[in-house]
């Protein structure tokens, strides 16, 4: 028993190292329209298909110097990096929360806004399989014992889709053109889903905190810039509510005198 643990930590590592593998492949072929099954992983350069020993998380990248055996061109730095963080991801909500669905959930919510936000910083789109994929296995997970219940599920699904909803209808309204993607508000229904309703409003208030002091400065200097891609800070602000949420709520109604 006592040996349990650490090799369940060590299994979700390697487990997580091979979904952030996955992961990489679905970040580059969803915006794209492309199969994340078939054809197999390839070289994007040369299109030489990966065989498996050169398609090891991270250490086949090391083993071959970032670059393809064939035709030697550079693969990028992210896709290890990607690697290890899920290796990290998964391998710290084990240790966190121990062998329970709340880790399951946890690692599950990370690794989709993860998605999210490298999708929608290089595409300016967040994928249907990342967000509604995302929504039914938070509405999944509710029905196991504990975590949120159901009807905590599908109320926060429920309010983080009618809040984006209404922002966005308003910014429309206010700025003559369209203020919020049909993604940003998929999104936060799948948020409201792990986290509830609580966390949507968490969520939403810090990525609207981290977005204002990214794009505070070219406001000030009255640049323009066409779109933002809010999903980026909402997957921030995401990950925040889900590892801190509690503390900091309670730290602002200390603030804020409340409590």
């Amino acid at each position: 028993m006592l040996l349990a643990e650490p090799v369940l930590i060590v299994f979700a590592g390697v487990f997580g190292s091979l979904l952030g593998s996955f992961l990489n492949v679905c970040v580059y072929r969803l915006p794209r329209d492309e199969s994340v099954i078939r054809p197999r992983s390839r070289c994007p350069s040369c299109q030489t298909p990966i065989v498996w020993y050169d398609n090891v998380p991270v250490i086949s990248w090391l083993l071959l110097q970032g670059r393809c055996r064939k035709c030697q061109v550079r693969i990028g730095v992210r896709y290890p990096i990607i690697e290890l963080l899920m290796a990290g991801v998964w391998t710290g909500s084990i240790a966190w929360l121990g062998p329970t669905v709340a880790a399951l959930s946890a690692a599950l919510l990370t690794t989709l806004l993860v998605g999210i936000l490298l999708t929608d910083a290089e595409h300016m789109i967040i994928p249907d399989e990342f967000s509604l994929g995302g929504l039914g296995a938070g509405v999944g997970l509710s029905l196991a014992p504990g975590g949120l219940s159901p009807v905590q599920s599908l109320a926060g699904a429920a309010l983080g889709f009618g809040l984006m909803w209404t922002a966005g209808t308003v910014g429309k309204w206010w700025a003559k053109r369209e203020a919020m993607g049909g993604g940003d508000l998929k999104m936060m229904a799948m948020v409201g889903s792990f986290l509830g309703w609580r966390g949507v409003l968490l969520t939403v208030f810090l990525g609207s905190l981290v977005g204002a002091l990214v794009f505070l400065p070219a406001l000030l200097r009255r640049e323009r810039f066409r779109e933002v891609p809010f999903g980026v800070f909402l997957a921030m602000g995401g990950v925040a509510a889900l590892v801190a949420g509690d503390r900091i709520a309670a730290w602002y109604l200390h603030a804020v005198g409340w409590r």
